[in-house]
């Protein structure tokens, strides 16, 4: 019997979310999927309508809930009271699945029985979205997703617990807990999901060969938007234990060699002279690694630490009054 409950929040993105439904309805292991929810966050661009008129034609099961405005925790977690499956994989809207990615986690899962395993899936970007050079070091070596750093079956940390393809027992997700409904703006829920569920015994372990593939265009501007707009799902991340414990592990740290100290000072008097570079990084041209790296965290991310400084002291001021 199938026992899969695919999980997919969704937010006006109705095109690209019936791409990715095709996806699943077309899988090679598609008699292993009992259902697929759609928790849609209040679109207004008749995804609901989309949706339900797709699922009088899918050979799968697919409803569509209504969750208006309470953010992907919250859709989640709606998804997880609402899923009939003893197995969920959490999917993104825009990432559309390989045609062997269930197969993918069910396989794994039956290797891995035990209810406290997981299954991380890849994520890589759609050919059909030409993918950059930068978005290529951004989802392998940079900060959208750093795959390139894991290895085939390596169990994960909090920091890798990406629920936009990751499956896991829901009986261990029920026991052990949900995602904190508190954080409404985007990001760090998933940490520090992961966080919670890794204290309670959680193992996720990395399936290279479970793919989705990303369909969403990403350029130097986004990359820049994206890391400002974590910042005030940052506050509230490090008010968290999740957030105090890893804060806590970078204190910690060994401290910065000399050697490291002057490799740095070095990158950030190097870093304004490649500014003029930076329209290339939307161009199909290809630049050293080393070029996106200095870019990306000595010209964006001090940026929007800036930010983050601004609203950490909002947030203490709203506070106090």
């Amino acid at each position: 019997m199938p026992e899969l409950s695919i999980i997919i929040p969704t937010f006006n993105r109705r095109e690209i979310l019936l791409k990715t439904l095709d996806g699943y309805i077309r899988q090679n292991a598609r008699a292993e999927i009992l259902e697929i929810l759609v928790i849609d966050d209040g679109s207004t661009d008749g995804t609901v309508t989309a949706v339900t008129g797709l699922s009088e034609t899918s050979l799968i099961p697919i409803r569509c809930l209504l969750n208006p405005k309470k953010g992907q925790g919250s859709a989640r977690n709606y998804g997880i009271r609402e899923a009939k499956g003893s197995l969920l994989l959490f999917g993104d809207d825009d990432i559309i699945p390989a045609p062997n990615l269930v197969a993918e986690h069910m396989d794994w899962h039956r290797r891995h029985s035990a209810d406290n395993f997981g299954v991380l899936g890849h994520v890589n970007w759609s050919p059909e979205v030409r993918p950059t050079p930068f978005m290529e070091w951004l989802g392998s070596d940079g900060v959208l997703f750093g795959f390139g750093r894991l290895s085939p079956g390596e169990e994960v940390g909090a920091q890798f617990c990406y629920f936009c393809n990751l499956s896991m027992k829901r009986e261990f997700l029920i026991r052990e807990g949900t995602f904190d409904e508190n954080f409404r703006a985007y990001g760090y829920e998933d940490i520090e999901l992961g966080f919670r569920l890794i204290s309670k015994g959680l193992r996720a372990l990395y399936n290279p060969n479970a793919i989705g593939y990303h369909y969403k265009p990403f350029s130097y501007a986004d990359a820049c938007r994206r890391q400002e707009s974590l910042c005030t799902a940052m506050v509230q991340f490090e008010n968290t234990e999740a957030g105090r414990s890893l804060k806590l592990q970078a204190s910690q740290a060994k401290p910065l060699t000399m050697k490291r100290r002057l490799t740095m000072a070095v990158a950030k008097v190097i870093t304004p002279l490649l500014t003029p570079l930076i329209p290339l990084l939307d161009a199909h041209v290809r630049l050293p690694r080393r070029v996106y790296s200095l870019l990306y965290f000595f010209h964006v991310a001090p940026r929007a630490q800036s930010k983050f400084e601004r609203d950490r002291s909002s947030n203490e001021v709203a506070k106090a009054n």
